[in-house]
């Protein structure tokens, strides 16, 4: 892969950083004023279907049947799901930046255990001496900024 594509990739993954605690924060509020998070997490699932059905329709549709992947990688959906509903109904009690952090502190365990062993396919990433050092600088960094803010 090109230096640009990695760089253009990784622009991309940093905005949709920039996006969850914005989409927790405005999620979470919706569900305040609704006074119902499961209702505020519905909305958000109708409004994602809508686009990503629009981005199917201009983009292409699948080129194999719709359910002739391992059944496995469907429960993605139970895991948003999941994702969503706790964070809208948690952020208003905890804040929406404790709420990110354990996530963030979810996703950075998790992500090395992905990539070390290469779980459902990922690309197979080492978890070397240098990897468990930096993860363990953003695990002590996510705790201190949640201890602190």
């Amino acid at each position: 892969m090109t230096a640009s594509c990695t760089l253009l990739l990784s622009l991309l993954m940093f905005a949709a950083g920039v996006g969850i605690p914005i989409m927790a924060a405005w999620n979470s509020r919706l569900g305040t004023e609704l006074e119902s998070p499961w209702a505020a997490a519905f909305i958000l699932f109708v409004l994602g279907t809508v686009i990503c059905g629009i981005a199917m329709l201009v983009l292409g549709l699948p080129k194999h049947g719709w359910f002739e992947a391992t059944p496995l990688y469907y429960a993605g959906g139970l895991v948003v799901s999941f994702y969503i509903l706790s964070i809208t109904w948690t952020a208003p009690r905890i804040g929406v930046a404790n709420a990110v952090f354990f996530v963030l502190l979810g996703q950075i365990v998790t992500a090395a255990l992905v990539d070390q062993f290469g779980l459902f396919g990922a690309l197979k990433s080492s978890l070397t001496t240098q990897r468990i050092i930096g993860i363990v600088f953003m695990l002590i960094g996510t705790y201190l900024a949640r201890r602190i803010g």
